[in-house]
């Protein structure tokens, strides 16, 4: 069938058309979108025994969490450059500020620890993520126990502590110092009983056990394992305070997972 287009109809079009080319033409008033804000992300970790009480974390004076010792956040987005991290105690007091560096798309994790067992400092490591191969599972140590050894990873097995290769820190002399936190290293997935060890001959600093902070140290062991996982990254973080009266404040080890 015809589509006819009476005079009416042109008479409509005639006006519509210039109508609608002069809203098309204000479009031009629009506003341009948003920027697009480069972030990166930040995990935080409360491993400062110094101050063993509930801390709140700042990012450029922005309050981003609150942390009991012995406790890590999740990943945070930060916006990319320079900010500043603190770390303030219950009635708001700074007790170690640091400026961090924050690139787009990387992740890094923030510590705080105790550089002395009366004091607070901050160090920040690059995570790197990049996943595992199959079957593997990746494993790193932190070295942030005041007044212990230099540390690597073992494996507790029936001959005795057999050392997991290329996984080794020192605790920290200062604040740019470097090796206090290990590469990460691949390991096969599956049961471990890991041991953070110290010297030639694999002495048994404290035992990583199932993680969660609770393996005995000085030279016990603990019989408890946990799984690492295909395809997961993770962090054995040694904190604590070597020789301290307080049982919760000496050296324990936790795992921390990335992904």
């Amino acid at each position: 069938m015809k589509t006819f287009i009476t005079p009416f109809r042109h008479a409509l079009l005639a006006v519509a058309l210039p109508a609608a080319f002069a809203f098309s033409a204000c479009s031009d008033d629009d506003p341009d979108p948003a920027p697009v804000v480069e972030q990166g992300r930040v995990l935080l970790s409360h491993a400062a025994a110094s101050a063993n009480i509930q801390v709140k974390a700042l990012i450029n004076d922005t309050e981003v969490g609150q942390l009991n010792y012995g406790q890590s956040s999740g990943y945070l987005n930060v916006n990319a450059g320079t900010p500043t991290l603190k770390i303030n105690n219950s009635a708001n007091q700074t007790a170690a500020s640091q400026t961090i560096t924050v690139a787009k798309d990387q992740s890094y994790s923030a510590f705080a620890y105790a550089p002395t067992a009366t004091t607070v400092g901050l160090l920040q490591v690059t995570d790197d993520l990049a996943a595992p191969a199959s079957g593997q599972a990746k494993v790193r140590v932190v070295h942030l126990a005041q007044g212990a050894p230099a540390v690597k990873l073992s494996q507790q097995t029936i001959a005795g502590p057999v050392d997991i290769p290329n996984i080794s820190a020192t605790f920290p002399a200062s604040a740019t110092a470097t090796t206090w936190a290990s590469g990460f290293a691949s390991v096969p997935s599956g049961p471990y009983n890991l041991l953070v060890t110290t010297g030639a001959t694999s002495a048994t600093v404290v035992a990583v056990g199932d993680g969660t902070g609770t393996g005995l140290n000085g030279t016990a062991t603990a019989t408890a394992t946990k799984t690492y996982e295909a395809g997961k990254i993770y962090t054995v973080l040694v904190r604590g305070i070597l020789g301290s009266i307080d049982p919760a404040l000496q050296p324990r080890a936790v795992v921390i997972q990335h992904n």
